[in-house]
């Protein structure tokens, strides 16, 4: 697979990212000998292998959800709150 330069210039535009023409040159070159050197995986016989989905045995630990008391309630926590509206913590709009 070639990587032209059309193709990394487009990847820095929807990255944002501004690259000089050096830069361009350098990137097509890493990303020519990374993509040479995974594409080896290729020669490997993998026939009689079977699938790996998982390499460490892990497994969901499950839990009963619990409420443990808590030392404040909720009128000591709006009462340490800046602006409270309809016992709600007011906060400045986000967009």
């Amino acid at each position: 697979m070639e990587i032209k330069r059309e193709d990394i210039l487009h990847l820095a535009e929807l990255s944002n990212f501004s690259l000089t023409d050096e830069e361009v040159d350098k990137l097509g070159d890493d990303l020519d000998g990374i993509i040479k050197y995974i594409s080896q995986l290729n020669q490997l016989d993998t026939d009689n292998i079977e699938p790996t989905y998982q390499v460490f045995e892990m497994e969901n630990v499950w839990r009963d959800d619990e409420i443990l008391p808590q030392d404040a309630d909720r009128e000591m926590l709006l009462n340490l709150t800046k602006e409270e509206r309809e016992h709600q913590i007011k906060v400045p709009k986000v967009l």
